[in-house]
């Protein structure tokens, strides 16, 4: 039965209010996450405790459980030179940025000669989210997994800077 400290191995399908997939696991390589950590959605990791090995569930999860409302002071003006000369810039493109220490992708809502302004909110923020949702595997973390606050893959684990 899932429940904190346990790391979850499942596949999943997401799909937004249209029905159109917007995310979902490949078939060779399932989601594996440390339950109670807080790296999945709430509404999710909520709909899945308790849970069994072979459970097949559908959940609906609404922004607020999911990625959040939409926020206005998440569009930020940025000087377009920020950008480079060679850069062809586009409405709806999107791009990645560092902020207080962290990457974080954004999309151009509107650019002008000067100015760029971009979303920094998640692509899927204010949307009500349904996942289909496969349990493949549940097992106890180990000591590191729980040290970390993540999953590891089969033969551990490394923090090198690309991740």
């Amino acid at each position: 039965m899932i429940t904190a400290g346990q790391v979850v191995t499942l596949h999943y399908i997401l799909r937004n209010a249209d029905g159109d997939i917007v995310d979902q696991s490949e078939a060779d390589f399932p989601l594996s996450y440390l339950h109670g950590a807080n790296t999945i959605v709430p509404g999710l990791e909520a709909a899945l405790e308790g849970k069994q090995v072979g459970d097949e569930i559908d959940v609906v999860i609404d922004a607020e459980d999911g990625y959040g409302e939409k926020l206005d002071d998440m569009l930020i003006e940025l000087p377009r030179s920020e950008f480079g000369t060679d850069e062809e810039l586009e409405v709806g493109m999107e791009f990645e940025m560092e902020v207080e220490g962290h990457d974080e992708i954004a999309t151009i809502v509107e650019l002008n000669d000067t100015t760029v302004i971009a979303d920094f909110n998640h692509p899927l923020a204010g949307e009500t989210l349904h996942f289909s949702v496969s349990i493949l595997d549940i097992r106890n973390a180990t000591e590191d997994e729980m040290a970390h606050g993540h999953a590891h893959g089969e033969g551990g684990h490394s923090h090198s800077s690309d991740h």
